[in-house]
């Protein structure tokens, strides 16, 4: 029987939740995805209050310990994990398609150091990491919220990039990608203004030969949309 836990995306409930930067469309299983949820218990990660997610605590060895944020499809975060072979990845996404799709590519293709946990991001962070324990964190193409009433919904803010800084260790990276220009400018202005954090590169960052193109990606590209990169070190 599945673990009703992988439905189960956040902690806070009621009228006091913040704005979620994201909107969910489907939580069904069909016959094929519960296979491949109770054929992957080895890499599907679940809630536990109180329990504390690291690279001993999840792989049980000391490798550096990233986390991908919201991974979509799991495209670039599987074959960055296979090109990255001396890191763990824990990848976080509410998506319960991108979830079985991912997991599926982990047990087909053996990779050994990525596992995957179905939950909000902030809750995360907030109640299972502990400061200064992750060596970074990946954050490809979040959804931009393009209209303006909406920007209050972006991923992307003081209090989350605050979050996201104590969570890490020094000189761990904050790795961000998007297509959509306003909002770059937006977090480069938002990173420039974090005093616990280093731009190495001054504005925008090359990009990082083992982040692989994934569909979504080029279809942009197809489009004109103009990638930008942005890489931030916490001093």
């Amino acid at each position: 029987m599945i673990d009703e836990r992988i439905f189960k995306i956040e902690l806070r409930q009621g009228k006091e939740r913040s704005i979620k930067s994201y909107v969910l469309r489907s939580n069904v299983l069909d016959d094929k995805g519960e296979r491949v949820i109770e054929d992957s218990k080895d890499s599907l990660i679940f809630y536990e209050e109180g329990s504390r997610l690291n690279s001993e605590s999840l792989f049980g060895s000391s490798k550096p310990f990233i986390i991908e944020i919201g991974f979509g499809m799991g495209t670039a975060t599987i074959e960055i994990a296979k090109s990255r072979s001396d890191c763990n990845f824990l990848g976080l996404e509410v998506y319960l398609d991108g979830v079985v799709k991912l997991l599926k590519r982990i047990r087909e293709e053996g990779v050994k150091n990525l596992k995957v946990m179905r939950f909000n991001a902030v809750d995360v962070l907030s109640h299972l990491i502990d400061d200064d324990s992750v060596d970074g964190f990946h954050i490809f193409f979040p959804d931009p919220w393009m209209k303006k009433k909406h920007h209050k919904r972006r991923l992307m803010n003081p209090a989350f990039i605050d979050l996201l800084v104590s969570k890490l260790r020094k000189g761990g990276y904050i790795y961000f990608v998007t297509d959509w220009v306003e909002y770059a400018d937006e977090v480069l202005s938002l990173f420039n203004g974090n005093e616990k954090l280093l731009n190495p590169y001054d504005g925008f960052a090359p990009h990082m030969q083992w982040r692989p193109e994934t569909k979504f990606e080029a279809k942009g590209k197809e489009k004109e949309h103009e990638v930008r990169e942005l890489w931030v070190e916490k001093k």
